[in-house]
């Protein structure tokens, strides 16, 4: 019974490794708006750079764990929602008040830890005191001067 069970999942991991994910691969990463208009200097660029724009902007560097299924879709999962809570790709399109609300909510999932997922900085590392007070300050000046 057990090599049964062993087989069928056997079986069902290789047939879901040709189920295709769409990625979040544009040709560049569409973030110049962005970077112009809430001035982020060069520190809080890389820092956003190292933990933020793979999950929300319109391109990801995957990983090469992200072509194996079922991680794949996980990971797809992840950006998709990262994205929809906010996409720094398409900050332009926001209207003021949303731009400010998306600052705020970010300094708030920065303040209560929330950001980046446990599950991203296993992997990629999370974010110094120092880089998170950077970040915090930076968004709450942009804020103000909306």
């Amino acid at each position: 019974m057990l090599k049964k069970i062993g087989i069928a999942v056997a079986i069902i991991l290789v047939g879901i490794q040709f189920v295709k994910v769409d990625k979040n691969e544009a040709a560049i990463r569409d973030i110049d708006s962005f970077v112009i208009d809430t001035k982020a200097n060069i520190e809080v660029q890389n820092i956003l750079a190292a933990k933020c724009f793979d999950c929300h902007s319109n391109k990801t560097a995957y990983p090469w764990y992200a072509k194996v299924a079922p991680v794949s879709f996980w990971i797809n999962h992840h950006v998709e929602e990262g994205k929809e809570h906010l996409d720094f790709s398409n900050w332009s399109n926001y209207k003021t008040k949303r731009k400010k609300h998306k600052l705020e909510e970010l300094v708030e999932e920065l303040e209560e830890d929330k950001m980046p997922l446990e599950s991203y900085e296993i992997l990629h590392g999370d974010l110094t005191e120092s880089e998170q007070k950077l970040l915090i300050d930076w968004a709450k000046a942009t804020i103000l001067s909306y």
